[in-house]
Order: C-alpha cells, then sequence, then structure tokens
C-alpha cells in the first residue's frame, strides 16, 4: 500500500512528537519561472514569480552568509557529531564503534538527535529491514503488526519493537531513551533539494533511498503504519508486515 501524501501538509497533520526548538527549511534553493530553474527575473516578489521557497527562510540566510550555526551543514541545516560516549565531536571524526567515534548525529535547530546507520553487519547496519511492531495499545492502532519479519544482523528480533530495545540496551551514544519518530520528524531532516537520497550524506551517511518507518499506525487501516520514503521526499503508508528500514530519534517530545 503507497498513498502519497504532499510532506508539508502531513507535518502540519501530524501534531505529536513536537519539536524541541525550531523548524528546518526544506532544502529547496532553486527560484524557478513556469518551466525551468532560473537565476534572474524572480528574485524580488514584485517579479513575476512572488514568494518562492528559494528567497526565504534558513536556506537563504545561509547562502547569503547570515545564519550563524552551532555546527555544521549544508544550506541551512545545522548538525553536530555525536560520540558513541555522548561527547560532541570535531566535524572530522569519523563513523566507529571506539567511545570516542561518531555514532549519532544532533540538528541543532530542532534539538532532535538520530542514530547514524553503519555499514559493518551489525544491529544497527544500513541493510537491515524491519516489519513494523509495538505492543502499546494506546498507540498502535489497534494491532501489534508483524514481530520479526524483517531481515537484520545483529541477533535480535527483526522488528520496530525489538530494535527500539536493542539501541537502548546498547546506551546508543550515551542514552536509553531511543523511540521510534514520528512522521513530521523524519521529514524535518529531509533536504528536498537532493534526491535519492534526499538527506544530507556528509552528516547521515549509509541512507539509502528507501521508506523508514515512523512511529505513528495509521487511523484508517489497523494493519498499516506510516512511513517517509527518502527517494521521493514523500511520506505514506505501508502495511506492517512489510520490511522496511528504521532511523531512531530521541529527545523533542
Amino acid at each position: 500500500m503507497r498513498r502519497f501524501l504532499l510532506a508539508p501538509l502531513l507535518a502540519v497533520a501530524f501534531a505529536t512528537a513536537a519539536h524541541a526548538a525550531g523548524l528546518n527549511d526544506t532544502g529547496i534553493t532553486d527560484c524557478w519561472n513556469d518551466t525551468s530553474v532560473v537565476t534572474t527575473g524572480v528574485e524580488a516578489d514584485s517579479g513575476t514569480h512572488p514568494r518562492q521557497d528559494c528567497r526565504y527562510g534558513r536556506d537563504a540566510a545561509a547562502a547569503a552568509g547570515v545564519l550563524p550555526k552551532t555546527g555544521r551543514g549544508s544550506k541551512g541545516f545545522d548538525f553536530s557529531k555525536i560520540a558513541n560516549d555522548g561527547t560532541v565531536l570535531d566535524d572530522a571524526t569519523v563513523l566507529g564503534s571506539g567511545a570516542g567515534q561518531w555514532a549519532c548525529t544532533r540538528d541543532n535547530v530542532t534539538g532532535l538527535m538520530w542514530e547514524v546507520k553503519t555499514a559493518d553487519s551489525g544491529f544497527r547496519d544500513q541493510a537491515n529491514t524491519y516489519t513494523w511492531y509495538s505492543t502499546d495499545s494506546s498507540s498502535n492502532g489497534g494491532s501489534a503488526g508483524t514481530a520479526g519479519g524483517g531481515t537484520c544482523s545483529g541477533d535480535i528480533a527483526c522488528d520496530t519493537q525489538s530494535y527500539v530495545a536493542a539501541a537502548n540496551a546498547a546506551g546508543l551514544c550515551g542514552y536509553t531513551d531511543w523511540r521510534m519518530p514520528a512522521p513530521k520528524e523524519l521529514i524535518s531532516i529531509m533536504d528536498y533539494g537532493r534526491t535519492s537520497p534526499s538527506i544530507d550524506l556528509t552528516y547521515f551517511p549509509n541512507t539509502g533511498a528507501s521508506y523508514f518507518w515512523s512511529a505513528s499506525a495509521w487511523a484508517s487501516g489497523s494493519a498499516v503504519a506510516w512511513d517517509v520514503d527518502f527517494y521521493f521526499g514523500s511520506a505514506d503508508s505501508d502495511f506492517k508486515n512489510n520490511g522496511n528500514k528504521v532511523r531512531l530519534v530521541r529527545a523533542g517530545q
């Protein structure tokens, strides 16, 4: 099942898990006329194509060199690397399993911290898939979903609930409050100026142009949950027994 929605509309529709701080921009920096990207003739609202995203917000401020940042990141995004032991890292630090190596990325705009996928055949490996599963009757939409139905490494059951438990048992980046993200939280790290995948690979390496599960069950069908597609940059729904990717988040509620 794939029911596509425009991501900006979805960001308004989901009211749970509010951001701790600000909101990221879209990553769209191109201005358009009726048919193509242009660099002249659309610069001002008095022109023929007013109020374009390319001229406003964090992305435009970054392009103008007037956007202060805590960390680094392309356009208006502001990310910091976080070590396995929870310390803030220099931007040159590489991904790894050592205490002082990079394992998570903090979004300094929203206040959310995200896990970073690996390519080491461990429980956070980029190739792993998980079925949607939650025994929390207050949020699963009337169906727990499918336990252990994905394909994953790391000696855990391949479903979302088991994956959250494994990350918290490991104390990923020094924390034990990791959870599945709301759809709008996943959308907040989407860079719509990029494709395949629609995300900054400098701070989110090993990200496939794939569907990532959210925490939200679909209100109109107990067998379905929301996911976000990092190829097209859209949010839609899928059956809980299908195997999709997972990226955990913490804080920000």
